[in-house]
């Protein structure tokens, strides 16, 4: 009798199937929040150069979207988005869940802070060089709008969108702004995942909070905020290189360390958080969500498929 009760608690989700769980909690996420998203990008490329900005602030932004180009825009890039997470969010996710498992194996109790910070920016950078063609596409689909029409690029769909760039501007430029990316998914993932983890233990044993919905929105609403506030400025550079054209032959940036000192110095340094309410209202509601499904999408694998209750893997 012993022997099965321990072969049951055991019991672990495979390792490619925390990528699939990751994705599809991502996935799930990006349907509700992908309006924020589309407002967070035109605002971070509003007054490119210290030019007049086109929004006042994001609600302004919201409204003229949808009054220029109509309700369906704010969803604008929808499919280039889920793409995304299909790819950087399954891989960020299914990266940090086995690296967190594997130290419950090897070493006793919780992982600390910086070990979960390590995992972190170790899944953020597999998950990130992996999303970025999908990233430029939705960068550059939710973007188009704000363009004149004789500079719109008019992709029909993200598939059109991959297609274009490879046959337009070369497959290397499906990777344009990977370092950025990379950089940004690293600190968002090293802030995100750890602190995430970090505060659920800290509510669990401080506040004796059951594991449960309260529990992952609170500790995911602080891991969104604390996100939001490291990650901001690595964000725009990507977004800005990424939407860059290219003028008598040449990039406008040289690369994100000339994006920001161009930014600092041409729209002032607060600036680097310009857009920080659409991003965090975004960001915020996206991590509680991803959470969220990902704990449930857990517990449910452990329930109906291994036959057993297991804990949330993070």
């Amino acid at each position: 009798m012993s022997n099965k009760v321990e072969t049951v608690a055991a019991k672990q989700i495979p390792s490619g199937m925390k990528f699939v769980l990751g994705g599809l909690a991502g996935m799930g996420a990006t349907c509700i929040v992908q309006p924020l998203d589309l407002v967070k990008t035109r605002m971070q490329i509003s007054g490119v150069g210290g030019a007049a900005k086109e929004y006042k602030n994001s609600f302004h932004c919201l409204t003229t979207v949808i009054s220029k180009e109509g309700p369906l825009a704010i969803y604008r890039g929808i499919g280039a988005a889920l793409l995304r997470q299909a790819t950087y969010t399954t891989g960020r996710l299914g990266v940090y869940t086995y690296l967190n498992d594997l130290h419950k194996q090897k070493f006793p109790g919780e992982p600390s802070l910086l070990s979960r910070m390590a995992m972190g920016v170790i899944a953020g950078a597999c998950g990130a060089f992996i999303g970025t063609p999908a990233e430029v596409a939705l960068i550059r689909m939710t973007a188009d709008g704000r363009l004149p029409l004789e500079q719109r690029r008019n992709y029909t769909n993200v598939a059109n969108a991959l297609t274009r760039i490879i046959r337009e501007e070369g497959v290397a430029t499906l990777w344009r702004g990977c370092v950025p990316t990379i950089g940004r998914a690293m600190v968002v993932n090293m802030a995100q995942l750890a602190s995430y983890s970090q505060a659920k233990s800290i509510f669990i044993k401080n506040f004796e909070m059951k594991e449960g919905l309260q529990l992952h929105f609170v500790a995911a609403m602080l891991s969104g905020l604390i996100t939001t506030i490291a990650s901001m400025p690595v964000d725009i550079a990507k977004t800005r290189i990424q939407n860059m054209k290219y003028i008598d032959g040449k990039p406008e940036y040289k690369g994100a360390v000339d994006v920001l000192g161009k930014i600092a110095r041409q729209e002032g340094i607060l600036a680097l958080w310009k857009g920080f309410t659409p991003y965090y209202c975004r960001l915020g509601p996206h991590t509680v969500l991803t959470f969220i499904f990902l704990e449930n999408l857990n517990q449910a694998y452990f329930k109906y498929v291994l036959g057993t209750s297991g804990g949330s893997g993070l």
